[in-house]
Order: structure tokens, then sequence, then C-alpha cells
């Protein structure tokens, strides 16, 4: 199975307290699946994983789990250790893991084929590999990435490298069979789309989520002129939610919208200002379906 369409990497809304608000997560999660969404993402790096507690983070999967269940949607789930695989076992909800490419290390390409060569080979789930080389300072070569592709256990890539490079335009002329590529960066995701990426993993789908649908859909069916003017504002769109760490204006969206009980962050995270947070209402509500013609 190649996972295609589009996954919204859930954020973890905090209440007044400062305690994970669970029901709002639920409603969250049932209002993108609604929206069209294929599926959704628990304990990515939107979800501020590293900031929560263990109890917090069993209870996030737990939660969106149920829903995913319910509705029949996929999840995936930010998982990036042995142990962290292992705990996905007896979750039949779970499609995949998404598991980072070693951060910081920078163990060369030869040593992120033997991590993932173990880390898949044990995994009790298939495993999607985040690729994102301006956050972990690991560049993958087309050739590596295909490499990755061939190994059991992996099937897919979000692939987040900061544009459309040579090594892109290499992997996307001949895709691995069986092997997804999920676009990951936000602003960039219409022209790798364009190129064949079979989906996409957006934390800006949070906003505008049938839109985003939208775009995957007319890419995915070759309807260029559609696709190509409503990238163009989703890029805008995107740009404005990133203007601060993410997830900080998305969370100060879905506040000022009423979905989530606060815009509230945890350290290392500061909340996002009132100025980007009023730039990215503005492109969202141009977005709101009435809007497009």
């Amino acid at each position: 199975m190649t996972l295609t369409g589009l996954y919204v990497p859930l954020i973890t809304p905090f209440d007044t307290t400062g305690a994970v608000a669970l029901d709002a997560l639920e409603a969250l999660a049932r209002q993108v699946l609604a929206a069209g969404a294929t599926g959704v993402v628990a304990l990515g790096t939107t979800g501020e994983p590293a900031a929560l507690t263990g109890p917090e983070r069993r209870a996030v999967l737990d939660t969106v789990a149920r829903v995913c269940r319910e509705r029949g949607a996929a999840l995936l789930v930010g998982a990036n250790t042995p142990a962290e695989l292992d705990a996905l076992r007896d979750r039949p909800e779970v499609v995949a893991a998404l598991s980072l490419v070693p951060p910081f290390t920078r163990p060369g390409e030869a040593g992120v084929l033997a991590h993932f060569r173990r880390l898949a080979g044990g995994s009790p789930v298939p495993v999607v590999i985040y690729h994102v080389p301006y956050r972990t300072g690991q560049s993958l070569s087309a050739v590596a990435l295909r490499r990755l592709a061939a190994l059991p256990g992996v099937v897919g890539v979000k692939y987040a490298v900061g544009g459309i490079d040579e090594d892109t335009v290499a992997l996307m002329a001949d895709p691995p069979a069986g092997f997804a590529v999920l676009g990951g960066d936000d602003v960039f995701v219409s022209p790798l789309l364009a190129l064949g990426a079979h989906g996409a993993i957006l934390a800006s789908a949070h906003v505008a989520t049938e839109r985003f649908v939208e775009l995957v859909e007319a890419w995915r069916s070759g309807d260029a002129v559609r696709a190509r003017a409503l990238g163009h504002r989703l890029a805008e769109l995107a740009a404005a939610l990133f203007a601060e760490p993410n997830p900080t204006i998305v969370k100060a969206v879905l506040h000022a919208r009423g979905v989530i009980p606060t815009a509230g962050v945890r350290l290392p995270l500061l909340p996002a200002g009132g100025e980007t947070t009023r730039a990215a209402l503005h492109h969202a509500e141009a977005l709101r379906p009435a809007h497009v013609g």
C-alpha cells in the first residue's frame, strides 16, 4: 500500500492551566478528517512531543487513535527509537511511524542507511522517513533515498529539503515503486506535487484544510490550471503560518477561531506575535470556501 493524500500533523492544544486539552485535540482531529484529510499524524514535531511527559504522550496517542479508529482514518505516529516504535505494537490504527533522520550527529548517508535498516527491521509498523536536512544537518542524495526505499519496512519519506533541487528532480523523475513521497515543505508542496509526489504532511493544513485537500487532488488528477492557481495562494498562507517557529502561529490562528482553548506553547517555544497572527488570519480568511471561485 502506497500512502497517498493529505495528512495533518496535529498540534497539541493546551488549556488555561497549561495541561493538554484532550477534548480540543479530539475535536480538532475530527474536524480535519471531516474536511477531507486522509489521516493525521500524532506526536510529530508539530505536536511538541519533546515538551510532553510520558503520560501526556500516551493520552494524546490514545485520543487520536480512538478518533481514527471510529472514522476509519489513517494514523501516523512520530517515533524515533526502537522503544517508541515497540509501543505501537498493539495499536492497529497506526499505519506507519514517522521517524526522523538522526539529527545533529550527521552520520553520513551510510550511517543513515544503517540506522533505518535496524530501526525498520525491528519495527512492528512500517516506517516513513522524515527527511528535513535544514533541521537535522544531514543531507541525502537521490541515490541514498533510493537505497533507503529498498529497505524492508520503509514505505515512504516526508520530504522537506527546503525547495526543489537537483536531487528532488532526480528522485521524482523515477520514484521507487511502492515508496510514497509525501511533501513536508508547506511553502513548496505544490511544485513537489506537480513533480508527482503522492501526497503531503502539512502543518498548514490545520487551516484551510479543504483547500489543501483540493490541491493534492488537483495535482493527482492532472488539473494543472486549478492546482497552480490554488498552490500560489496556499503558499502565501503557509509562508504566513511559518513566519515564526511552528506551530506558534498555527495555534494562534486556531485559538482566534475558537478551535482550541488557548494559543499556548511550551518552552523553548514562545507564543506568536499579534502582527504575524493577524497576517496569517488574513490569508486564511481569504481561502474560506466562499472565496474560492
